[in-house]
């Protein structure tokens, strides 16, 4: 209770209504398996659109895993994220799965496999050096989509050099001023003294590079900037920005580093530049590492640039941005420094080219990597296990997990599959998208099938057939990713009540197996949900049903509505955690959930003419006891009268003669 201890008015915000509850998203999408590139290691984040699912985890190429016998594997997670957004999702997250080929004990499973290249005082170089000075450039995850072309450039930025008028003792004198100078910076002065001290006014001489520093007056505590050559040997000669002449000084530009990346492994490839880059690694800009090192760190400052940024650049040795572009400079076979001076000089006259080899795709994933880790030890979970921490996903499934189930795959793929089903139950908000083998027969899917039985799955078959942009030949994809773009599709332009079946496959050009009714009069009962060709009517998904042999939870459409409801429920009463557990706060619980499934019967999801006959919501004395209530427990009983589909539609047509009435 507010307090009121001295006279006046007093004004308070009461409400005087009930607290309303927001529908979850039930169409995000979480995928598991492998990747051409991308993070192992990292929370995943929202995908949109299949091209910023490219710029993450790379391109459609195909892989070539160790252990495949020298045959290429279709890139079944690319394919399942178009068929996802062509279908009509909308959200996406990936959680790449990566089995290396010989993980060393000392470094994380995944880091094995990331192409490199080592930059020494003798050139391009794929082997580490035993000692010295050197930059280590490598992929920042494994894959051979890893392998890529890098290009360090130099560039000068425009002249910073400019002069302020001043007036002291009714006297005006110019004096040179730097605009945009941060500490550190390396920096190109023309015509300029070079001689320690300086003279005043400066010996024009030639053009040189220097790195910027800042002073203190012992005086007046003013700062006052000073520029050491870094061509000469130590101590370093100086120029003093005070001492210089604005009249005869032609220039001060600042030099930075531009990063650009190319792979080589997709021919769709496009080159990717980083410009304005310090070289002095402990640079900062508004306190804020921006050089080249904190760039491309192992661990950037940002959580987007670690998911985005292709490379590691990994400096041993060079410890100030003076060293940096010595080193550049010394490298052999090359003319950085000229070309820097030139004024006829192109990106590509000032640019150091390497290769990055030694990426590969590692061994196909098994059931572990699928499952993932959640180490105490390790900041990060992978697999399945970097999907507990995203309350958002509502479906998930493992694309390609089940190719080769018949044939080399069958001890792997039903344990991924199982792995996808407990994560569901345990999640309890979700539903686990099963695809079937490849290359299946009716009695084949049926055996498979016979050893699932979950509420919280769904079980697709056959495979689908499209155009491969890739080998412009047709192949079939697991059904995975169709369906639950088809689930978002459905949810977004229907209802999530609505059964996501009878709905046209967008990308289909056919089905591995075509069937028939009579084939799927056995395939159904058993929950196995089936493509179909209709003439005139084209390819669609025709089947709704759980994997659940509990009759109660048949349908996939009340699964996902009960899990819809039920989330929906649990977010939005957070609110009443602590208070008062009595009549006040229980009629406030009924009335926000009686408000709710109000809105859900008049669009229809709830069966009955009337409210009362559509839903009930009891939260009183009658629903807890006092063990109950000495407990903190606060029961309320909810009961829905839910849509079912109308799976099948009967017509009873008969005779009638034209003067019987009905």
């Amino acid at each position: 209770m507010p307090e009121y201890l001295a006279p006046g008015v007093y004004i308070e915000e009461v409400s005087y209504r009930s607290k309303s509850i927001e529908g979850v998203g039930t169409t995000t999408t979480g995928f598991v398996g492998p990747t051409r590139f991308g993070p192992v290691n990292l929370e995943p984040d929202v995908i949109t659109s299949l091209a910023e699912f490219e710029r993450v985890y790379g391109d459609r190429q195909q892989f070539s895993f160790a252990d495949g016998g020298g045959k290429k594997m279709h890139n079944y997670v690319w394919h399942a994220a178009r068929a996802f957004f062509e279908e009509g999702g909308k959200r996406l997250y990936i959680s790449r799965t990566f089995n290396a080929i010989q993980p060393d004990p000392d470094l994380p499973n995944f880091d094995d496999g990331r192409a490199d290249a080592y930059l020494t005082p003798t050139g391009v170089s794929q082997s580490q050096p035993s000692s010295g000075n050197y930059l280590r450039i490598s992929a920042r995850f494994p894959g051979t989509a890893g392998r890529m072309r890098v290009w360090l450039t130099l560039r000068i930025g425009q002249s910073i050099l400019g002069k302020i008028e001043i007036e002291e003792n009714g006297v005006k004198t110019e004096i040179p001023t730097v605009g945009g100078l941060v500490e550190g910076d390396i920096v190109l002065i023309g015509n300029a003294t070079v001689t320690s001290p300086p003279t005043s006014p400066p010996i024009p001489t030639d053009y040189d590079f220097f790195q910027a520093r800042i002073e203190r007056d012992s005086l007046t505590g003013e700062p006052l900037w000073r520029f050491d050559n870094i061509n000469t040997a130590s101590p370093r000669e100086v120029i003093n920005l005070e001492n210089l002449s604005v009249d005869e000084l032609d220039e001060i530009r600042i030099i930075n580093l531009a990063v650009t990346t190319l792979a080589i492994e997709d021919p769709d490839a496009v080159q990717n530049t980083w410009d304005g880059l310090a070289l002095e690694p402990t640079h900062k800009s508004f306190g804020t590492p921006d050089s080249v090192f904190a760039k491309f760190a192992e661990e950037p400052a940002s959580i987007s640039d670690a998911r985005r940024l292709p490379i590691v650049i990994e400096n041993n040795g060079l410890t100030t941005g003076a060293d940096f572009l010595t080193f550049l400079f010394a490298l052999p076979n090359n003319t950085l420094r000229n070309q820097l001076l030139s004024n006829k000089s192109t990106d590509s006259d000032r640019s150091i080219e390497m290769l990055l080899d030694g990426g590969n795709d590692g061994n196909r994933p098994t059931a572990r990597e699928y499952e993932g880790t959640a180490e105490d030890d390790e900041p990060y979970k992978t697999g399945l296990k970097s999907f507990e921490d995203i309350e958002d996903i509502a479906i998930v499934a493992a694309p390609g997990s089940t190719f080769g189930y018949s044939n080399g795959y069958s001890k792997q793929a039903p344990t991924i599959i199982n792995l996808l089903i407990s994560h569901a139950e345990r999640m309890r908000y979700r539903i686990a998208v099963i695809d079937s083998g490849d290359g299946q027969t009716i009695a084949d899917v049926r055996a498979m099938k016979a050893k699932i039985d979950s509420k919280y799955a769904a079980f697709y078959y056959p495979w689908v057939r499209v155009l491969d942009p890739v080998t412009q030949q047709e192949i079939v994809l697991p059904p995975s990713g169709f369906v639950t773009g088809i689930y978002a599709r459905n949810d977004v332009e229907r209802a999530v009540y609505k059964a996501p079946a009878n709905e046209v496959v967008r990308l289909a050009i056919g089905f591995e197996k075509t069937l028939n009714k009579a084939q799927q009069e056995v395939l159904n009962p058993e929950g196995i949900n089936c493509f179909r060709f209709f003439e005139g009517r084209g390819f669609r998904l025709w089947g709704a049903r759980t994997t659940s042999s509990d009759p109660e939870w048949k349908y996939v459409n009340l699964r996902r509505y009960f899990a819809y409801i039920e989330r929906s429920i649990d977010r939005g009463t957070q609110w009443a955690v602590f208070e008062p557990n009595g009549d006040a706060l229980w009629a406030n619980v009924r009335q926000t959930i009686q408000d709710f499934l109000y809105n859900e019967w008049v669009s229809g999801a709830l069966l009955g003419e009337k409210p009362e006959k559509a839903y009930f919501v009891k939260c009183d004395r009658s629903t807890m006891t006092q063990n109950d209530l000495d407990n903190g427990r606060l029961i309320c009983l909810v009961g829905m009268a839910v849509v079912k589909p109308a799976e099948f539609v009967i017509f009873r047509i008969g005779q009638w003669t034209a003067d019987r009435k009905v």
